[in-house]
């Protein structure tokens, strides 16, 4: 390794030689002399301490051992290193390699992506780490980081926005099929499927629609969709459609795609805005099977429930002590047309009964007090309100009617407490009640995925200026999830199987913890290690079947790399 700056050829003339070789000037240095008795003279010991600057013969590019031979030597600033840190954070990003490494992403990204794959992966692993989106943060990132890109080089802002426009929907597509392809399509399982909804901060973006925001809030959201093999534990694929499609109607559609990436063994676990007629036809005409929540308040459901009350929720043996709740299963036909038999899983939950009771009676309260606001003014009482009061009138029907009084409808009330506490379950193959639940209940991973994904990889918002960036970013953010899913995964595993409650062994504290392994820049100009892997570093580096030698041999693959670039 020769250094990027100048010294003087030292005039030290016995013991400095020149030994041009290959077109190079080498600057040797004769450091001693050894006797040979069977030659019966001394031999030089040299070792190369430079390599002659051809523009200026007087000086020369020191390298190591001119340190080593000449410590008396002021060196001029070694390099400008501005664009490279003296201490590089490796620790998060050795854990991220090795998801890569083990679901060949590296490798799937270099087919599909070509020779920026490495510059892609670092996107992912810049969002994990740092929990940000935005590129224009990205070469700070790469400062402090090693990196995927060729020789760890680091790219500009302005690289990276011409990158992410340079995507192409075909590398997207290319993707999910290469990924999906990969997955086991002989066995049965179960896909957690589910949305979100996201704004576009900036740029005219055609997908973004004034739509339904899931927080209530009026600016131009998109739709994005995520499919989560439950049994796996590995997001599938992604969805992206405007902003005003509702999920009912955007389900079938993702039906036929999981048909087209071959999984046709099946089932299906949805929430309760995915629940229609036309979508349970539509499942069943595939042979997909469906664990599907179902409103309580549902017409068909108040009913089953109102006939079931009481007839199971203290009975020990309908008790699921995981979930702290009653259940029990009837089955019946969903729909009067309905050929098929289905399974009607109730549940009673006393805490969730109590929380629910306390929620409604509070917005009784409140509706009430807003009433009482309007009495004695001109207005018809609101839809919503009519369902839990009967509006009593001065002059009803005249012009000059005056709202005088609201009445409580108690029997209405009352049922709706009756029926606080309870939920339902419909699946489409018979199982228990508990069975049910506990499907259900796996959506809980692909939600975490994304609050995940909006919280701990800052894309709550995209920041984008064209369609074709936005799609771009939302690949990049897919699979910056499928790496920190597993990681999620196996600190989860890990926690499970040593019965631990370390309060590092969750995602965003264990790669905080894991950013503290750190190399640093030595006189020399060669990285190594600051310090060994502490208690704490290697209880969360076994999660993932690492220990304190891999990551030595992995530093000195990033001291490989940094040492060919200088």
């Amino acid at each position: 390794m020769y250094f990027d700056f100048h010294v003087k050829i030292p005039e030290n003339t016995g013991r400095i030689s020149l030994n041009k070789r290959k077109g190079t000037t080498y600057v040797e240095y004769t450091y001693g002399r050894k006797y040979i008795p069977e030659k019966r003279y001394n031999v030089p010991q040299r070792t190369t301490i430079g390599k002659m600057d051809p523009d200026d013969p007087s000086q020369m590019f020191p390298n190591p051992n001119f340190i080593k031979y000449f410590p008396e030597v002021e060196l001029p600033e070694e390099k400008d290193r501005s664009n490279r840190s003296s201490c590089l954070r490796i620790g998060g990003y050795i854990v991220i390699k090795n998801v890569i490494e083990n679901y060949k992403l590296d490798e799937m990204m270099a087919r599909i992506i070509g020779r920026d794959s490495g510059l892609f992966l670092d996107l992912a692993a810049y969002s994990i780490i740092t929990e940000n989106n935005a590129g224009q943060y990205y070469p700070d990132y790469g400062y402090n980081h090693p990196l995927f890109t060729s020789g760890m080089r680091i790219y500009s802002d302005s690289k990276v926005s011409d990158f992410i426009t340079n995507i192409t929907q075909d590398q997207s597509i290319g993707f999910l099929n290469e990924w999906n392809a990969s997955r086991n399509h002989r066995e049965k399982i179960y896909i957690s499927y589910d949305s979100t909804n996201k704004a576009c901060q900036a740029g005219d973006i055609e997908i973004a629609e004034f739509g339904h925001s899931k927080d209530g809030k009026d600016y131009p959201v998109f739709n994005y969709s995520v499919a989560y093999d439950r049994n796996n534990r590995e997001p599938l694929f992604y969805e992206e459609y405007p902003g005003s499609i509702v999920d009912m109607t955007q389900l079938q559609i993702m039906l036929e795609k999981a048909k087209g990436y071959g999984y046709k063994k099946a089932g299906f676990i949805l929430d309760r805005g995915y629940f229609s007629k036309a979508n349970i036809r539509f499942m069943d005409k595939n042979g997909y099977d469906f664990v599907i929540m179902v409103k309580g308040m549902k017409k068909l459901i108040r009913e089953i429930i109102l006939e079931y009350r009481g007839t199971f929720e203290d009975v020990r043996a309908n008790s699921i002590r995981q979930y702290k709740t009653y259940g029990t299963t009837i089955e019946r036909t969903l729909f009067p047309s309905d050929e098929k038999k289905r399974y009607f899983h109730l549940y009673f939950s006393s805490s969730r009964h109590a929380s629910e009771q306390e929620q409604l009676e509070a917005r009784i309260d409140r509706m009430k007090k807003n009433l009482k606001k309007t009495y004695g003014k001109a207005r018809e009482m609101d839809h919503g309100y009519q369902y839990y009061f009967n509006p009593i009138y001065y002059h009803e029907g005249q012009e000059d009617q005056l709202l005088q009084a609201a009445q409580e409808k108690g029997d209405v009330i009352q049922e709706e407490i009756r029926l606080c506490g309870y939920f339902c379950i419909i699946t489409s193959k018979k199982m228990s009640a508990k069975e049910a639940l506990e499907l259900y209940k796996s959506r809980d991973e692909s939600e975490k995925l994304f609050k995940g994904d909006k919280t701990y990889l800052g894309n709550k918002a995209l920041r984008v200026q064209t369609d074709e960036a936005a799609a771009a970013k939302i690949f990049i953010e897919f699979v910056a999830l499928v790496i920190r899913n597993k990681i999620y995964t196996s600190l989860k595993d890990s926690v499970l199987e040593d019965d631990s409650k370390a309060n590092y062994m969750n995602v965003p504290a264990a790669i905080r913890e894991l950013e503290k392994i750190e190399m640093i820049r030595q006189t020399d100009g060669e990285y190594r290690l600051d310090h060994a892997v502490t208690a704490t570093q290697k209880a969360i580096l076994k999660a993932f079947k690492m220990d304190a030698s891999y990551i030595q041999k992995e530093a000195a693959k990033i001291r490989g790399v940094l040492t060919e670039e200088t």
